[in-house]
């Protein structure tokens, strides 16, 4: 296998996607449907019409492999896409592995993340159906910024609530979504029924993305010219990051190589669905024949070690039941640098190929994830978000298994946003105050016990 790949492998802006791909009818049995969660029976389209507009609830029930992007959802996505596929040769040298690794950098856009790729063609399509106001919630910060980007660009209002530990860890995310014209407010807080009810069990909440879901949804259901908008788990959104893989898929194609391994870091899965489904259909097709690796953060290890059945996408339960990987919607992960990864569930796409067996899932702790984050700082120059230093510890465990066997394998992986607001997780780091949260199956139990019973 040749050394002359170059360091980065570019595609020109016509090469942007012109269609998201759709997984779900590639795949060997379909998902199981959301249920309303008052009478257990399979929603329709008309059920979700208080929280999103139509365009993207066809999009969530399609049917159709291919959904062609709009022209000025094109327009902006023009802005920094195609994204660049990197050949990391210089980690590949200090790790001394035969192993070639590349990277997809999601880390260009204006967010600094992968997120604007739903972001925008959620604004777009709400924009589109007159909405004046969005309503939503953000872990890390990284969705929050994009969506109060892809607002300024159709115009629309928007009210942002963020996980209150990242808000704490992270305040200048929230510098970023106000100078886009947004409000954010920290999650839990006392402008909802549910953000006063956690503050009443615990002033000290550190929050979560099911309590922030609660809280965004609350208010879009309360105003008829406001919607919600969700940054990952659902299936529009997971089709909207499809163009990562597509991308990358073409940039293989230019060099003549194929990955044998493609890892991605997990939370919800919208960033590892968008990079693999595209190389999955590839796969099934059998023109290819990769491993295909999640990785989630050890504290909040819903595909590892949750289960499998219906649950609330939210802590209040205001949300449809969907049957995923979780461990309980009340369940409040410990408050890790990894803000984006702590949702108590697997979106149901992804956790329904989980159980085709399609992929493998592990679950790494924060210690080893810095460790391999400041390896490759130091070595490809980018500071990773703490989200994909879970990907890119699996890449360097991949890459040094390549060492002891010999094997010159091909490892893929998204680098889904840059850690330029995160270096507070870093000084943590260096200073030893980085903990690896044991599971803790105490609290998913008790959560577990609370989860609705509804036979499968």
């Amino acid at each position: 296998m040749s050394d002359s790949v170059p360091n980065k492998i570019t595609l020109e802006q016509s090469e942007i996607p012109r269609a998201w791909y759709n997984v779900i009818p590639d795949l060997p049995a379909p998902p199981p449907p959301p249920l309303h969660p008052g009478t257990h029976q399979p929603i329709g389209p008309d059920d979700l019409a208080p929280l999103f507009p139509m365009d993207l609830i066809m999009q969530e029930v399609t049917t159709e492999r291919f959904v062609e992007i709009p022209d000025e959802v094109r327009d902006v996505y023009g802005l920094w896409r195609p994204t660049p596929l990197h050949r990391a040769h210089r980690l590949e040298q200090a790790l001394g592995t035969p192993a070639k690794i590349y990277y997809k950098y999601e880390g260009v856009s204006p967010a600094g993340s992968h997120k604007p790729n739903t972001a925008v063609p959620q604004a777009f399509y709400n924009a589109k159906a007159g909405v004046k106001r969005l309503t939503t919630e953000t872990g890390a910060g990284q969705w929050g910024s994009a969506l109060s980007f892809a607002c300024a660009q159709f115009g629309l209002d928007l009210d942002v609530w963020q996980v209150a530990a990242s808000f704490t860890q992270k305040p200048y995310r929230a510098s970023m979504i106000r100078t886009w014209g947004a409000n954010i407010h920290s999650s839990p807080s006392e402008l909802t029924a549910a953000g006063r009810a956690i503050l009443e069990a615990d002033p000290n909440s550190p929050g979560s993305l099911g309590i922030a879901i609660s809280e965004a949804v609350e208010m879009a259901v309360q105003d008829e010219d406001t919607k919600y908008a969700l940054g990952s788990v659902l299936n529009h959104v997971l089709l909207h990051q499809t163009v990562i893989g597509e991308e990358a898929l073409l940039q293989f194609a230019k060099i003549g190589q194929t990955p044998d391994v493609i890892v991605g870091c997990t939370g919800g899965g919208s960033n590892f669905g968008g990079l693999f489904f595209p190389f999955l259909r590839e796969k099934l097709a059998g023109n290819i024949n990769p491993r295909i690796v999640a990785v989630e953060p050890a504290a909040c290890p819903s595909l590892t070690q949750g289960e499998y059945r219906y649950d609330f996408g939210d802590t209040a339960g205001m949300t449809p039941l969907v049957k995923m990987h979780t461990l309980g919607h009340d369940f409040v992960p410990d408050p890790i640098h990894a803000g984006g990864l702590r949702y108590h569930g697997m979106a149901p796409l992804i956790s329904h190929m989980y159980e085709l067996d399609l992929f493998e899932a592990v679950a790494i702790g924060q210690e080893e994830c810095f460790e391999s984050a400041v390896r490759f700082a130091r070595t490809e120059g980018i500071v990773p978000a703490p989200e994909p230093t879970h990907a890119i510890a699996q890449a360097v465990r991949e890459a040094l298994a390549c060492k002891e066997s010999g094997e010159e394998k091909v490892i893929l992986t998204a680098l889904c946003g840059h850690g330029h607001f995160d270096m507070a997780a870093y000084d943590a780091y260096f200073d030893g105050q980085i903990v690896d949260h044991d599971h803790p199956a105490e609290e998913i139990a008790a959560a577990m016990a609370r989860v609705p019973q509804i036979a499968n």
